[in-house]
């Protein structure tokens, strides 16, 4: 039997790296784009390829040159993506469009790459990696989860595109996970002496749950069981992202507010 032949953005770390080897492992043929091939730790079973989501002609040679090794690619595994701390009012043009040209438009140029090939083969899945802030609010994340929610409307807009061509689109929500996305997340230039209280005390909150968070080898599972065949458009990644899809559909809206906050170590 062919192996399923896999493409994955931000393979360098976190999810993305943990995606590749599960897959790999899996017995999926797994091609993993990295910015730098020099500087990548290269990981068995996994073929590298250089990208740069925010390189339309990069992503488009990246893409033609796994179709020229591989004949197909039938699954997308869009994981890159940036973040951004700081008050909404701190943030600057430049920084908000640096934010979305990486998890929004860098997601739309690797669709606008695969989906030729996809529809010609009349088969396909796009695995878009988004978050709890893809339907929550994060206070000093707000760029961030604005970008979120943006993939979330974009995915669902282009499940109901492309469905009768035999390609269809999924959308992954982990909760915090164990990565160095919200530690080493880049901080607005800019900053506001009124809001470094409140700021200081979010940012303490979010690195305690990131300390005991879930692996990313996790998310990496529920990414394989829907390469093996789930097609729910969102799905929680974990206990904690399903816990809190649930609230945000039944619960009261200040039951959601209040946890919230206290998840974000702001007064109540």
């Amino acid at each position: 039997m062919t192996k399923k032949v896999v493409l994955i953005t931000g393979v360098s770390s976190g999810i993305g790296n943990a995606t590749a080897k599960t897959l790999a492992s899996a017995g999926y043929r797994v091609f993993g784009t990295v910015r730098n091939l020099d500087s990548a730790a290269h990981a068995t079973g996994v073929e590298y390829v250089a990208m740069d989501v925010k390189d339309e002609v990069s992503v488009a040679a990246a893409v033609a040159a796994v179709l020229e090794k591989a004949g197909r690619i039938d699954i997308l595994v869009n994981n890159a993506g940036v973040s951004l701390v700081g008050p909404v009012e701190a943030t600057s043009d430049a920084e908000a469009k640096a934010l979305f040209d990486v998890n929004v438009f860098g997601v739309l140029r690797a669709v606008r790459a695969v989906l030729p090939s996809m529809r010609s083969n009349r088969s396909g899945l796009i695995v878009n990696v988004s978050s709890v802030l893809g339907f929550l609010p994060a206070p000093f994340m707000g760029l961030y989860a604005s970008s979120k929610h943006a993939l979330e409307g974009l995915s669902e807009s282009l499940d109901h595109e492309i469905r009768n061509f035999g390609v269809r689109v999924v959308v992954v929500e982990p909760s915090f996970t164990k990565t160095k996305l919200d530690t080493n997340a880049t901080r607005t230039k800019e900053t506001i002496e009124q809001y470094a209280s409140d700021l200081a005390c979010s940012v303490e909150a979010v690195q305690r749950q990131v300390d005991r968070a879930p692996e990313p080898e996790n998310v990496a599972k529920k990414i394989l069981a829907i390469a093996n065949g789930s097609r729910q458009l969102r799905q929680s990644a974990d206990g904690r992202a399903r816990l809190l899809s649930i609230l945000r559909r039944f619960a009261p809206s200040n039951q959601v507010d209040k946890s919230l906050r206290q998840s974000f170590g702001l007064k109540i």
